[in-house]
């Protein structure tokens, strides 16, 4: 399995490319702002062929080069319904932008529950509101890895501040996280990755950390 952070943006903003190292096919995640040339290169250097984009969810830092790598190569993007309006009309969530950013119609829609595959890889949607109403995380259990968006980092949760928050809805997505095997490795969308056992204190105690409702 290739998984490669790849910082950019002012928040730098993970964007991710995941790949099947026995097929070669790579799905592109989160594509932050100026993160699109050095995607490029990465699957150029590895040889590897983007199938699709997947977004954990459709803050702006985290679909800025959508349009961008979708007309490059012709890939399907797929984001959770709940967050298709703003990748539509970038900043219908209410969130400040100064960027200049092209809305995009997806391509299909996450169900919580459902595989996508990525060559022989298969990850399993889990839907996780809170940060966002259709915020999502990327579990794939053959290799022990999440891709966590907003949902999740390293110490800490996501921002529950922001206009379309629920965070009444959190902590049942936190607790959904603390259900999965300890050694489990988090990529969170921003800062450095984890584990589900480093994360396993904040997981249980989130409601009174961060006043959860």
């Amino acid at each position: 399995m290739f998984i490669q952070a790849i910082p950019s943006g002012p928040f730098s903003t993970n964007a991710y490319v995941v790949a099947c190292a026995e097929m070669h096919e790579a799905a592109i995640v989160d594509p932050a702002p100026d993160s699109a040339a050095a995607i490029v290169e990465y699957l150029s250097a590895h040889q590897l062929i983007p199938k699709k984009i997947l977004l954990t969810h459709s803050h702006w830092d985290h679909i800025a080069e959508v349009k961008s790598l979708k007309d490059r190569f012709h890939i399907p993007v797929y984001v959770h319904p709940l967050d298709a309006p703003n990748l539509q009309k970038p900043g219908a969530d209410g969130l400040p932008c100064w960027l200049r950013i092209t809305g995009v119609e997806p391509d299909g829609f996450f169900e919580e529950g459902e595989q996508f595959p990525v060559g022989k890889l298969n990850f399993q949607i889990l839907h996780t509101p809170g940060h966002s109403p259709g915020s999502v995380c990327f579990y794939e259990p053959q290799q022990g890895v999440l891709i966590s968006g907003d949902t999740l980092f390293k110490g800490t949760i996501g921002n529950l501040s922001f206009p379309t928050s629920q965070p009444s809805l959190m902590w049942s997505s936190l607790e959904k996280l603390e259900r999965l095997p300890s050694n489990t490795r988090v990529y969170p969308g921003h800062g450095p990755a984890t584990t589900i056992k480093e994360e396993s204190r904040l997981l249980r105690e989130a409601r009174s950390l961060f006043d959860l409702e």
